[in-house]
């Protein structure tokens, strides 16, 4: 079913046709009959469905450092270990894609259910040989990860093999 334009979407295509850059070796089109253009700020600007604040990305996660957002008393607890995790993921023995693809699963149902920490076990290894350990900050902040998380530490300096996570509430 055609629809019959109106003024405005003449006036909005005619303003568009004129900045537009023509491809190498052809000329810019004529403009029908009918068309005149109108400047581009008279030309209403469309909303998007989706919030400027869930458009805006967070800070990176770093292991150990303090985010905004997190009050200090919090943020001692948690950093400290005394603030228990509700669930643990253990990697051990993973490859790295199987290991990334649980741990995706495991934090989205984690924030489903409203869990304000968890414990993700990447094994203690070396950072030269331990793939899962080496790839786990870089995991952290991916588009997937980064809007559930809002900050990492270890619960222990001598356990590096462990990573207790500091969920987003949901709002």
């Amino acid at each position: 079913m055609a629809r019959e334009l109106t003024e405005a979407d003449r006036a909005a295509w005619a303003g568009y046709a004129q900045v537009v850059k023509p491809l190498p070796g052809h000329a810019r089109a004529e403009l029908p009959a009918g068309f005149e253009p109108i400047a581009a700020a008279a030309v209403p600007a469309r909303r998007d469905s989706v919030s400027t604040r869930a458009r805006v990305l967070p800070l990176a996660i770093s292991i150990g450092a303090h985010p905004p957002g997190v009050d200090r008393a919090t943020w001692q607890r948690f950093r400290s270990g005394k603030l228990p995790p509700a669930r643990r993921l253990d990697l051990h023995g993973h490859t790295a894609q199987h290991a990334f693809h649980a741990l995706i699963g495991f934090l989205r149902t984690a924030h489903a259910d409203r869990l304000r920490c968890v414990e993700v076990i990447t094994g203690r290894g070396t950072l030269e040989v331990g793939v899962i350990r080496r790839e786990f900050p870089l995991w952290l902040n991916l588009p997937e990860i980064r809007p559930l998380v809002l900050a990492a530490a270890h619960p222990h300096a001598a356990n590096p093999g462990s990573v207790r996570l500091l969920l987003r509430r949901i709002r």
